[in-house]
C-alpha cells in the first residue's frame, strides 16, 4: 500500500502485513518528522524477520491509546516582578503574532487589572477563576477572539481565586498547572500572562510554565528588578528545575537616552542569546489598547509591529515568518 507523509508528501510504498500490531506512528526517512499510522489491521503475525522499510515503525508506549502529539505544547510565562516593563503588551502582541503565523495559542491572564482582554476588545463572562472552581466549563471559560487566537482571561475575581490558593494545605501552588494542563493540547502554544509583584498566582505560572520571557525596560530600577526577580526563580528552580528563563526582552528602547543602550550593553554581554532584539519605543503600541487592537491590526507598519515580529521569528526559530 501507499502512505505518504503528511509533511514532506513523501510517499512510501509499503508492505502493512509486515507491520507490527502495537506500531501506532511511523518516521518519513526523507524529513525524519512522525506521523500517525492509521492502516487496517489484519489477524496474520508478523514474520520473523521482516523486510526493510522506507518508513521507520515506532512502537506506541501505550497500545490502544490514541496516536501522541508530535509535538507538546509550549508554555510560555511573561514575567517581572516590577510593573510597567510591557508584560502584558508583550503577552498580548506575542500570542497574536504566534496565531498570525498559523500557531494555535491560548493566552491566560492571570492579572487581576485583565487587561488582556481589553486590549483584545473582547468581554468574557468568565475566564480563569470560573474555570478552576468550576463555576464555567472550559468550552465557555475559554473564548476566541481571533483566529487561531482564544483567551482565558483575568480580572478582579482573580482576587478570590489567590485565597483558595491560600486556604489550601498542600498542592497550592499546583492549582492553576492543573487546571490547563489537561485542556493544552489542544494549542501549539500556550502564553500565560502575570501580574507585578509575588503572589500565590505567580508561583502558580512558575510551577506551570517551562519557559519564562522576562520584560526588561531599559531603565535602573527595572534592572534592579530584574536582578531581585532572578532570585525569585533561583528558589522556584529548586523544586522545579523544567522551569528555564530563555528569554530577556528589553522594552522601551529610546535610541535618545545613551543609558539605556549602555544596559542594553551589559546585559547582552551577560546573556548573550538569551537576550531578544530590543522593543523600540512606539506610541502606537500604547494606542492601539483604546481600539481594542493588537499592533498587528492598529499600526502594521509600525516599529512596534516589525520588533513583534522578531520576536515571534526569535520564538518559532523560523526566521522566514511574515516575508
Amino acid at each position: 500500500m501507499i502512505i505518504t507523509c503528511p509533511h514532506c508528501k513523501k510517499e512510501h510504498n509499503i508492505d502493512e502485513k509486515r507491520i507490527p500490531p502495537n506500531v501506532r506512528m511511523a518516521r518519513c526517512q526523507g524529513c525524519g518528522q512522525q506521523f500517525p499510522l492509521d492502516i487496517p489491521r489484519e489477524e496474520t503475525p508478523p514474520p520473523a524477520q521482516p523486510q526493510p522499510s522506507p518508513v521507520e515503525m515506532v512502537p506506541d508506549p501505550n497500545p490502544g491509546s490514541a496516536p501522541q502529539s508530535e509535538q507538546e505544547t509550549r508554555r510560555i510565562g511573561v514575567s517581572l516582578s516590577k510593573g510597567g516593563v510591557g508584560k502584558t503588551t508583550t503577552s498580548v502582541n506575542l500570542a497574536a503574532g504566534l496565531a498570525l503565523a498559523g500557531k494555535r495559542v491560548l493566552l491566560v491572564d492571570t492579572d487581576t487589572q485583565g487587561q488582556s482582554s481589553f486590549m483584545l476588545g473582547v468581554k468574557p463572562k468568565g475566564g480563569l477563576t470560573e474555570l478552576v472552581t468550576g463555576e464555567l466549563p472550559p468550552e465557555e471559560a475559554i473564548i476566541q477572539a481571533r483566529k487561531n487566537l482564544w483567551i482565558l482571561a483575568g480580572g478582579k475575581s482573580l482576587a478570590g481565586l489567590k485565597r483558595l490558593i491560600d486556604r489550601k494545605d498542600y498542592g497550592g501552588e499546583l492549582t492553576i498547572a492543573q487546571a490547563l494542563t489537561p485542556l493544552e493540547k489542544d494549542y501549539d502554544y500556550v502564553v500565560v500572562d502575570t501580574s507585578p509583584g509575588w503572589d500565590p498566582l505567580t508561583v502558580n505560572v512558575l510551577f506551570y510554565v517551562n519557559e519564562l520571557m522576562t520584560p526588561v525596560s531599559l531603565e535602573v530600577m527595572s534592572i534592579q528588578g530584574f536582578g531581585e526577580f532572578l532570585k525569585s526563580i533561583a528558589s522556584i528552580q529548586k523544586f522545579r528545575k523544567e522551569v528555564e528563563l530563555r528569554y530577556i526582552l528589553p522594552t522601551f528602547r529610546d535610541m535618545r537616552v545613551k543609558r539605556g543602550s549602555e544596559f542594553l550593553e551589559e546585559i547582552e554581554k551577560i546573556y548573550g542569546e538569551k537576550v531578544c532584539a530590543p522593543i523600540r519605543y512606539n506610541v502606537r503600541l500604547s494606542e492601539a489598547p483604546a481600539y481594542g487592537q493588537t499592533i498587528f491590526e492598529f499600526a502594521p507598519g509600525s516599529n512596534g509591529a516589525q520588533d513583534y515580529r522578531d520576536l515571534v521569528r526569535k520564538v518559532t526559530g523560523e526566521p522566514d515568518l511574515f516575508t
